[in-house]
């Protein structure tokens, strides 16, 4: 029998890429998840690819007992049910940093964004002004300093970019680096609260997990500088979303500008919307051309790992051992 991948997107890209990309001697099935058809195509399945980390769950498992990888096309992956995958043995992995160059520029496009009061200029200028009396005050991003909070892959990449710019870059993260390497990137290494109280920017890349739900909350704002900014493009709930609007609408810090929040789609009478100190985008950071290339390509390669009796690269650090 031909083994059967089943891959599951809402994005058309990732979709196109998938048939072009799919190995020989595999049988694609690109289905909507969640459907009878996708319940259907999972009874001899023995691959299931795509943005499916709320997918896993005990009824996958029975619904495809021949499953041997969950590959996603996502980097987080915390609305998968990993007891059950463990349960199952079968391995989850994520995407193995596909998204990490999108996710950083769009990191580096909130900052700019924020700083420069890019949304604020363009309504004005749209609405017929023309500076006026009342133009921004508007920042740099050389010469400051960038906190960067979670130095994974996406972490990284922001950072180099981010020097790039003329930035001073400090990180917190519970994987600490050896001296040499933080040498080698020219980071360096701070306590939460330190950095916090340091940084001009705070960009977020961490995992949603129990450690890191709402880490950042009206304390850890508290500690910011008034004229500081907070990016986040990792998960809405590491931040205690009612304790930034507070901060924001006080002036405890300067500005946000956010790609996730706690409840997605978030809410039309969110008050984040009345804000004129944000910027906002829907989740978007990582889903470009580029991304849904790289991650269909990653995903494919880790299927025809196991196929050849290989263990899968990036699973996730829960499964491992």
């Amino acid at each position: 029998m031909t083994p059967r991948i089943v891959f599951v997107t809402t994005f058309p890209d990732a979709a196109d890429v998938a048939q072009a990309m799919v190995p020989a001697g595999f049988e694609l099935a690109v289905v909507p998840g969640g459907s009878a058809e996708y319940r259907a195509a999972l009874q001899d399945a023995e691959y299931l690819v795509g943005f499916v980390d709320p997918l896993v769950e005990p009824s996958l498992f029975r619904d495809g007992p021949r499953l041997r990888l969950v590959q996603l096309l996502s980097a987080g992956y915390d609305r998968a049910d990993l007891d059950a995958a463990r349960a199952a043995g079968v391995p989850v992995c994520n995407n193995g940093g596909a998204n990490a160059v999108a996710v950083s520029e769009h990191a580096v496009m909130l900052m700019l964004a924020v700083s420069r009061q890019l949304v604020r200029q363009h309504l004005s200028v749209a609405a017929g002004a023309w500076r006026g009396n009342r133009a921004p005050r508007v920042h740099e991003l050389r010469g400051r300093t960038l906190g960067i909070v979670g130095l994974g892959t996406i972490g990284k990449k922001t950072a180099r970019l981010a020097q790039a710019f003329g930035m001073n870059v400090i990180y917190h993260d519970v994987a600490r680096l050896p001296e040499d390497r933080e040498d080698q990137l020219d980071v360096r290494f701070r306590l939460l609260r330190e950095l916090l109280r340091e940084a001009d920017v705070v960009s977020l890349h961490t995992p949603l997990n129990d450690g890191t739900r709402h880490m950042i909350g009206a304390a850890e704002l508290a500690l910011m500088k008034p004229d500081a900014i907070l990016v986040n493009t990792a998960r809405g709930p590491v931040v205690d979303e009612a304790a930034l609007i507070a901060a924001l609408s006080s002036g405890v810090i300067a500005g946000a500008g956010l790609d996730v929040f706690d409840q997605e789609p978030p809410a039309p009478d969110n008050p984040l919307f009345g804000l004129e100190n944000v910027v906002l985008t829907a989740h978007l950071a990582g889903p470009t051309f580029e991304s849904n290339a790289a991650r269909v390509r990653n995903a494919f390669d880790n299927v025809q790992r196991v196929a050849r009796g290989e263990a899968p690269l990036w699973l996730v650090p829960e499964l491992e051992g």
